[in-house]
């Protein structure tokens, strides 16, 4: 999968100077975004923290990667543009692009004509739709969240699926929890 700036989104971080002041330390398009195939949803990660408390003092940059999932005890902000699903759908090879966060879904049935990329993590999921319209689609069932909505995934199964014209952007809030039993 390929890693670039297109459809990045500007990220301003802010920091302390020397003085103990307030300062911007960043302001310009994330460089962490992983376009999943040349029309595919293109994933940018904004911030990741470690633990909780999260530890402002440290001025590192956190986001060595784009990975599906929160890291372990942290969370993970990002913000993923969804083309239409006519435009890649049929052709998008689901495996290789969650393979490239680090997620693997062997055992995952694909949902060709549908919606493909069902997904579950060990996570909370804060998803607020910023633009456009987009089908969230649990196992049984599903959805259509418009600009302004706003889901909480609570460690479902889930997949998404843009039956519009237009590219859908949706902000994303990971928070690490507790993997749910498997069930049968």
């Amino acid at each position: 999968m390929a890693k670039d700036n297109h459809g990045a989104v500007r990220r301003v971080v802010t920091g302390h100077d020397a003085a103990g002041r307030s300062v911007i330390v960043q302001d310009g398009p994330s460089p962490f975004v992983l376009r999943t195939t040349a029309t595919g949803p293109v994933v940018t990660d904004l911030w990741k923290t470690f633990r909780p408390p999260a530890d402002n003092s440290d001025a590192a940059e956190p986001c060595a990667d784009v990975t599906l999932a929160p890291p372990a005890g942290g969370s993970v902000f990002r913000v993923v543009q969804f083309p239409p699903d006519a435009g890649y759908m049929e052709s998008w090879d689901e495996h290789a692009a969650f393979a490239a966060m680090g997620h693997d879904l062997a055992g995952s049935a694909t949902r060709k004509g549908q919606t493909v990329g069902m997904h579950t993590t060990a996570s909370v999921d804060y998803a607020i739709v910023l633009s456009g319209e987009i089908w969230a689609v649990m196992d049984e069932g599903e959805t259509l969240l418009k600009t302004g909505d706003v889901l909480v995934q609570r460690g479902t199964s889930h997949g998404w699926s843009n039956r519009t014209a237009a590219p859908a952007s949706v902000a994303f809030v990971l928070i690490d929890a507790l993997a749910l039993p498997a069930r049968g």
